[in-house]
């Protein structure tokens, strides 16, 4: 049986970006504090207020859909430049702990590595252009291209259909629990959960699943 935390012991590896990769404090930023910053100086309104909507609007849209994930619908939806605002605040985009050298690590090996996202294509960019991702993935793949947000289980058959990789030889890594659940479900031959996707936050409980706090643990 493969040990899971031996991530080099795999054919393919499927890693998620932001949370697993990439700090989500970023995006927390992005989302609960600048845009509803901007949005309440757009509406001359108290932020707490505007917040308070953001966050019932957030809700409403359900996540795990591929409208929770694209910035063209937020855009719309709020009346911000929404692009605009993530390449003004891009600066804040960087790696979590080890995760630079995790991936240059991985380099060196004769395995198939491949970046699979839910981030919108336009995010997706701006984090490759800040971070240099580019030179560490033999392919980049949105949940947008696909179709499906990697929470569907359709998703998960399509990837395949696109990578032509052997599910059994596959290592998963991700830091959320639906994504994970349906990766885990599709019979993926690891599935490993991050417990600390954010580093202004505590690590998470993930008992379900083979959980580590970085990816520099996958390495052995």
């Amino acid at each position: 049986m493969r040990n899971a935390t031996d991530c080099l012991q795999y054919e393919t590896i499927l890693l998620d970006m932001d949370g697993t990769l990439l700090d989500l404090a970023y995006d927390n930023y992005f989302w609960l504090e600048l845009i509803p910053r901007q949005l309440a100086r757009v509406r001359q309104l108290p932020e707490e207020v505007v917040r308070g909507e953001l966050l019932e609007r957030y809700a409403a849209r359900r996540q795990g859909s591929l409208l929770w994930y694209c910035l063209d619908h937020w855009e719309e939806e709020l009346g911000l430049d929404i692009k605009a605002l993530k390449s003004a605040s891009s600066h804040r985009i960087g790696f979590l702990p080890g995760a630079r050298e995790f991936l240059s690590a991985l380099v060196s090996h004769p395995v198939q590595v491949v970046l699979v996202t839910n981030a919108h294509g336009h995010t997706l960019d701006i984090k490759r252009d800040v971070t240099g991702l580019t030179r560490f993935f033999n392919h980049f793949i949105t949940s947008h291209e696909i179709g499906f947000a990697k929470e569907n289980a359709s998703f998960w058959p399509a990837l395949q259909s696109r990578l032509g990789f052997n599910p059994s030889t596959t290592l998963f890594v991700d830091d959320s629990l639906p994504v994970l659940n349906a990766a885990q479900n599709y019979g993926l031959g690891a599935v490993v959960a991050i417990t600390r996707p954010d580093t202004r936050k505590p690590a998470s409980d993930l008992p379900d699943h083979i959980a580590v706090k970085g990816v520099s643990e996958l390495l052995r």
